[in-house]
């Protein structure tokens, strides 16, 4: 072990008594962030809220130059809010939709972004458009480009990578053809950021929203949102705005802040907020985007080749170069169980079921599977812990298997 990872394994308490894989869950936090986190609390419980806000007002200021740095935008950029979800939906209610407006989208969307299209379509006769998928998997750039153009497309929305497996979609691709054509386009970067490099002007997207608690390690219930200099000269808002989004400056009329915050709300989780400074700090240069990236995926590859050697599992992630996230079933288990059985061992890991990916896991017939997701405090050790727990229950299902046969 290097020292670099000694480091990380020291700075992250819970990897001396659990080997957590559930990174794209939600990841351990590092001790910079729980103390971040836990200072500001204190401050308010000693203080005051309002009193701790404003005494560290330079410290929030300092959380958003760290977030931007993250994804190489501007603070002017950066909105905070409580989640990826969060952060898309206030993309979305950004466009004043109507029947018949469209929205192209691609199959393997995060299973909320696909429920949110179905009530913009409910509720406003919005049409939803599902691009069709290249033969390894992942969304054809191409498709995007032929259903804009035979659509009254309003905009374009991709999700990065999927919650259901460890594919990684040609979001920069898609960002060409939306450049192309001159259609909004909104990145979900959910599961990507911390283990993938972000770039957005290269993605060239409008909107892109982010969760701390995955693999950048930051706590949970909170993320940011980045929207463009395009999207902010466009005028674009939230459907709700709020009073920090906004002033009030005559009995019919509003204005718009300048900046992102206009995606903001008024109650603000200062401590949280602070987290996320930390997180992004810790990300960018104490580990580094690159660093993290390239040990992320090694040990995927690792835990590929080990889990696809175990008999009765199934790998099932598509794509040419598949993330930090393995999907597996395990023939005879529903993932649910298996899970709860590599807790019980000391292991974390989750389940993810056919409807969090219903056009892709629903066609291929999975009914659940285990999501493993390591990252770059893992280490090989702890995916040949994991290895030998699936064994041993792949072979206590064949076991009982067998034995109800007889």
């Amino acid at each position: 072990m290097d020292d670099a990872l000694r480091r990380w394994r020291a700075d992250t308490p819970g990897c001396s008594h659990r080997t957590h894989l559930n990174n794209a869950g939600a990841a351990l936090m590092p001790a910079p962030v729980l103390a971040a986190t836990t200072e500001h609390l204190q401050l308010e419980a000693t203080i005051g809220g309002y009193e701790a806000a404003e005494a560290r007002a330079g410290a929030v200021e300092q959380a958003y130059a760290g977030v931007a740095r993250l994804v190489h935008a501007e603070p002017r950029n950066v909105a905070i809010v409580a989640n990826a979800t969060a952060g898309f939906v206030q993309s979305i209610s950004s466009f004043d939709l109507a029947p018949g407006d469209a929205i192209v989208t691609t199959r393997s969307d995060y299973t909320s972004n696909q429920i949110q299209y179905l009530a913009l379509a409910r509720r406003l006769g919005v049409t939803v458009l599902h691009a069709a998928d290249l033969p390894e998997g992942g969304v054809d750039a191409d498709s995007v480009r032929d259903l804009v153009r035979r659509s009254r497309c309003r905009l374009v929305a991709v999700s990065w990578v999927p919650t259901h497996s460890g594919l990684v979609q040609d979001v920069e691709g898609v960002g060409e053809v939306c450049a192309e054509l001159g259609v909004p386009y909104v990145v979900d970067a959910c599961q990507a950021v911390g283990q993938i490099p972000i770039d957005v002007r290269r993605l060239r997207c409008d909107y892109l929203s982010v969760t701390a608690r995955k693999f950048l390690r930051g706590p949970r219930g909170i993320g940011f949102m980045y929207a463009s200099d395009r999207a902010l000269a466009r005028g674009d808002h939230p459907l709700f705005v709020d009073m920090r989004g906004a002033t009030w400056v005559a009995p019919d009329r509003y204005e718009v802040v300048e900046t992102a915050k206009r995606y903001e709300d008024w109650e603000f989780p200062y401590a949280l907020v602070l987290g996320l400074g930390a997180a992004a700090r810790y990300a960018l240069d104490v580990v580094g985007i690159d660093v993290a990236h390239e040990r992320a995926y090694a040990l995927a590859a690792y835990a590929r080749r080990q889990l696809a050697a175990v008999p009765g599992v199934r790998l099932l992630d598509r794509g040419p170069a598949p993330c930090a996230i393995i999907t597996t079933e395990v023939a005879g288990h529903d993932a649910r169980d298996v899970a709860r059985a590599l807790g019980e061992r000391g292991i974390n890991t989750s389940a993810t079921l056919q409807w969090y990916g219903l056009l892709d896991l629903g066609e291929r017939g999975v009914e659940s599977a285990l999501r493993v997701s390591p990252h770059y405090y893992n280490t090989a050790t702890e995916v040949d812990a994991l290895a030998v727990a699936l064994t041993e229950i792949a072979r206590g299902a064949a076991g009982r298997r067998l034995a109800g046969a007889t």
